[in-house]
């Protein structure tokens, strides 16, 4: 049966036969959604294919994952409900035919500094049983060998019942962790630099103190001051030995502040939990500033940064303790558990070996299981997420994927293809939201959104085949075969920017010169060591500005105009155009609506079931007070010019009355980017890693740097925008930048002006330098991975 005859409509016969093979949608209005319908065949591999932000997150992800989500979540009881996350109801009209969702996605792993690898997998839970029942000399259970459990050691009453008399006997008990007593399980140790926390030059109520958040009329000093035991009004390096072990080290104990009882507690140990105990990438940029300054980490000397005591690493197998084998190439590790025959744990050897089996076969074999989770890429997260799926026996599941070859070499995309049809293979459905060509290739159904972004998207162009879509007329479907050909003159460096003896992660003392003044792609497959080249061993004081897909912190009340620095001249053009204060242009200032706070939305507590958040009545939504939106530029008001999309507004800022030339400015590097889709008031965590990107770099194209590096740029965008993105780089280096670009899509690669390929392989196969030199080069050279796909790429139509 072809997907096509299962995309038609059933008879009113065959209906009841049929729901139970196809998910319908009727009436999906999500976001830009416009009142679509659609049926998904289940059991079979479906791609969403459209340009960025044409509406494939909304309808997979927002709407059938998130019902599906829901429908479980109903099944709990009302209390348990009370802890989970709250999840509104689609807007939808109907769905039917849905199944259990697994969402696979591209968000970072555990923001937890204590998590790894080898924890957010069970690989670590495995191996500690592994190491319990054959680690020589025995040293105890499982929890012997976790660097999240501490030793401990004491004694407590226990209730007893003997022929009907209950008596209480005092018993001692011991925990055995395996938890490194000196860094608590961390692996490192601090030192704080004092000079960074105070200027000892001045008083506590003369702001002394430079930590984030510690003024000197807040509550943060005002405890020391009014403690008793230091003076605020004296110099900080005139205290008394006592005095400042006070206020440096004092151990917590309870003070009364004025009529309110306060825990005093020394600034080392205060800093230490308020700054340290979080993950640094978690941060606001100013925290992590201020930290990396302020605080030097440093292995453990006790256990030489394994996290773990030394009754934990006492135990062997194979020559080999835990630590030994949590550092190891998982490639590796894999081979040494092959190794290990002992019928006991054979249930348990067969499973470890299928776990770490599938990291070498999803192309992670490089990572170690010591890798801490929060280092991962999206890509690199999204993948070890799928670990837990491939060895399931669940059926009729329907798995929801992001993007899942982003940050994938061309070599690996076949890997991941050859997953998801595994999954499907295995009776389950598979939705893949994509813009690689070569995945949209396996799709059993394609559904094409479009026809543009945002407002202009939202409608369903074509679904069908593949060869259905290359014949659509659609934007996918007339992209669909696209090929970027190598440029017939390449430009000349004006310099080279020198990295020598690079050792960072799996570099293997490299030495290389980027050419500066061009556009240099740094290419190679994941893991082979080009971030480190790129991130971890350029030297200081270059110039460079380095652009990431990292999350952009800030609230749900951020978006793109306050992230940019746009809101500021906006703000300022309705003040004088209105005779008023900038501040009143602000929802997060004297112009948000009193009822909701500027939010939006009112949230509703109702106990044991989970807040409901609707639309503030009063401000309907637009975050401002009444009479803030009496306030008109060119004919808008300011909850109307945030709703305008950046193509919208560049237009609306470009001429006329409302002309405002510092913010058309920074709106036209906005559309130049290939976000001119988004709106204004767009809050900031809905964003995908390739729009933060592209936002960020948006954000720096006025900034004084004159070395770019950029990770992935190609991330998220469709087909069509590609060939923008490379007109943009073009305009960057053409402006006298130099461009540096970690990238996978053959399109950059060919495009490029030089290319150093790094490998030949990943983890400790890789890290060396394998081509230096120009796209046409590297195709006529073909002794490298990147080269023979490029090659191939480059050479004509692969309809496949």
């Amino acid at each position: 049966m072809s997907t096509d005859a299962m995309t038609t409509t059933p008879t009113s016969d065959s209906r009841v036969a049929d729901s139970h093979d196809l998910i319908r949608v009727t009436g999906a209005r999500e976001n830009n959604l416009k009142d679509i319908s659609l049926e998904i065949p289940k059991r079979r591999l479906t791609v969403f294919t459209g340009v960025s932000g044409s509406g494939k997150s909304s309808l997979v992800f927002g709407t059938i994952a998130a019902e599906s989500q829901r429908m479980i979540n109903e099944t709990y009881s009302t209390f348990v409900q009370g802890f989970m996350p709250s999840l509104a109801r689609p807007d939808v009209d109907v769905l039917e035919g849905l199944t259990t969702a697994i969402i696979v996605d591209q968000e970072r792993m555990g923001a937890n500094s204590r998590s790894t690898v080898g924890t957010a997998t069970d690989a670590n839970a495995m191996l500690r049983i592994l190491f319990s029942k054959l680690g020589q000399p025995h040293v105890g259970s499982p929890q012997a060998f976790s660097f999240n459990v501490a030793s401990i050691s004491g004694a407590g009453a226990v209730t007893m019942e003997r022929g009907g008399v209950t008596t209480k006997e005092r018993r001692s008990f011991t925990i055995t962790g395996g938890m490194c007593p000196r860094c608590e399980g961390m692996g490192k140790v601090n030192d704080i630099d004092l000079g960074q926390l105070y200027d000892d030059s001045k008083s506590l109520n003369g702001g002394a103190l430079t930590i984030p958040g510690y003024t000197a009329d807040g509550w943060g000093v005002r405890i020391y001051t009014g403690s008793g035991f230091v003076d605020g009004d004296k110099p900080i390096r005139e205290f008394s030995a006592k005095e400042l072990d006070d206020f440096l080290y004092h151990e917590p104990t309870k003070v009364k502040i004025g009529d309110i009882n306060m825990t005093y507690e020394g600034l080392v140990p205060k800093v230490q939990k308020s700054f340290l105990t979080k993950d640094r990438e978690a941060m606001q940029p100013h925290i992590r500033a201020f930290v990396d300054r302020a605080v030097t980490f440093t292995t453990c000397p006790d256990c030489g940064g394994t996290r773990l005591n030394e009754g934990a690493r006492s135990a062997r197998i194979l020559g080999l303790n835990i630590a030994e084998a949590c550092a190891m190439q998982i490639s590796d590790l894999a081979e040494w558990v092959r190794r290990l025959d002992e019928p006991s744990v054979a249930p348990l050897l067969t499973t470890l070996q299928e776990t770490l089996d599938s990291f070498v076969n999803i192309g992670l074999g490089y990572l170690s299981l010591d890798r801490p989770s929060g280092s991962l890429s999206g890509g690199e997260a999204q993948r070890t997420k799928m670990i837990r799926h491939l060895g399931s026996s669940l059926t009729d599941i329907t798995y929801v994927f992001d993007e899942p070859t982003i940050g994938l070499h061309p070599h690996d995309i076949q890997r991941m293809n050859d997953l998801l049809l595994r999954l499907r293979n295995k009776g389950n459905t598979v939705l893949v939201v994509e813009h690689k060509p070569e995945t949209i290739r396996i799709a059993d159904h394609v559904v094409d959104l479009g026809p543009g972004a945002g407002t202009a998207g939202g409608t369903i162009c074509f679904e069908g085949t593949v060869e259905g879509l290359r014949a659509s007329g659609t934007l996918t479907g007339n992209h669909f075969d696209d090929r970027a050909a190598v440029k017939d003159a390449v430009r000349t460096p004006t310099g080279t920017l020198e990295i020598r003896g690079a050792t960072a992660n799996n570099l293997r003392d490299v030495d290389v010169d980027i050419p500066l003044g061009v556009l240099a792609v740094i290419t190679g497959v994941a893991g082979s060591g080009k971030s480190s080249l790129v991130h971890g061993s350029m030297p200081a004081g270059a110039g460079v500005i380095s652009i990431d897909q990292g999350a952009i912190r800030g609230s749900r009340r951020s978006n793109p105009a306050t992230y940019t620095g746009l809101l500021d001249p906006i703000r300022t053009a309705f003040a004088k155009a209105n005779g008023v204060k900038p501040a009143l242009f602000s929802a997060n200032s004297k112009g948000a609506c009193p009822n909701c706070n500027g939010a939006g939305v009112v949230y509703t507590d109702l106990g044991v079931m989970a807040s409901v958040a609707t639309p503030c009545e009063v401000c309907e939504g637009k975050r401002f007070d009444a009479t803030v939106l009496e306030y008109r530029l060119g004919g808008r008001d300011i909850s109307e010019v945030l709703a305008m999309s950046v193509t919208e507004a560049e237009k609306f800022f470009g001429s006329g009355e409302a002309r405002t030339p510092a913010a058309h400015t920074i709106l036209v590097r906005l559309a130049d980017v290939g976000l001119g889709y988004i709106s204004l008031g767009q809050p900031l965590p809905t964003l995908s890693g390739g729009e933060r990107q592209r936002l960020k770099l948006a954000t720096h194209m006025g900034e004084k740097g004159s070395v770019y590096v950029l990770d992935e740029p190609t991330t998220g965008l469709h087909l069509a925008d590609v060939e923008n993105l490379l007109g943009l780089l073009d305009r960057l280096v053409d402006s006298g930048k130099s461009v540096i670009v970690i990238e996978h899509h053959q399109a950059v690669m060919a495009h490029a002006d030089w290319i150093i390929d790094i490998g030949p392989g990943a983890g400790h196969d890789g890290g060396r330098v394998v081509f230096e030199g120009t796209p046409a080069d590297l195709i006529a050279d073909r002794s490298t991975l990147t080269g023979q796909h490029l090659a191939q790429y480059v050479g004509g139509v692969n309809k496949g």
